[in-house]
């Protein structure tokens, strides 16, 4: 896909088929979180990728609206650092690094979908994170069950003339 294909073509996804991602595509995915943007070139990230379905299960349970971790082919945790000023300050790196990865896996035709993590000490324990971090997101991946990803004619979204102000408010 060309980049505005993929951008038009992004959504959550939060069923996927029973299809594996080829190694090859999750670190092209990544490559593609690693080389996000980040203030002052600081990188606060770290990625956890699972994909063995038991863990999978596990670490759809750290928070209630994680449940299409379940059946992902892969999830990547996003990890930051657990000091609360810093953790405060990687937020829109993380979002970035976030958006990087969703927008990587569209351009494969493989769908994706974000999630928080409520319960830091069952992710810690399930993804072997030393005490100094914390998971900051959860990102799913997948081919999606039953419409591939295709570009989105009509979005659900608010309308450009509502949400774009020029010159001002």
């Amino acid at each position: 896909m060309q980049t505005w294909e993929a951008i038009r073509s992004r959504r959550n996804v939060r069923s996927f088929a029973d299809r594996p991602v080829t190694e090859s595509d999750l670190d092209q995915i990544l490559e593609a979180g690693r080389r996000s943007p980040s203030s002052q070139n600081w990188q606060p990230w770290d990625f956890v990728l699972l994909t063995e379905r038991a863990r999978l299960r596990e670490l759809s349970t750290v928070w209630k609206g994680a449940g299409h971790v379940a059946e992902s082919a892969a999830t990547i945790a996003l990890i930051a650092p657990a000091e609360a000023e810093a953790l405060r300050r990687a937020q829109y790196d993380l979002g970035q690094a976030t958006m990087s990865i969703m927008l990587a896996a569209a351009d494969l035709g493989i769908g994706s979908c974000h999630s928080s993590v409520g319960d830091q000490e069952l992710a810690r324990e399930i993804l072997g994170l030393p005490k100094d971090r914390f998971c900051a997101f959860l990102v799913s991946l997948g081919y999606p069950a039953g419409r591939p990803l295709a570009p989105i004619g009509v979005p659900d979204r608010r309308s450009f003339e509502v949400v774009v102000h020029r010159g001002g408010w």
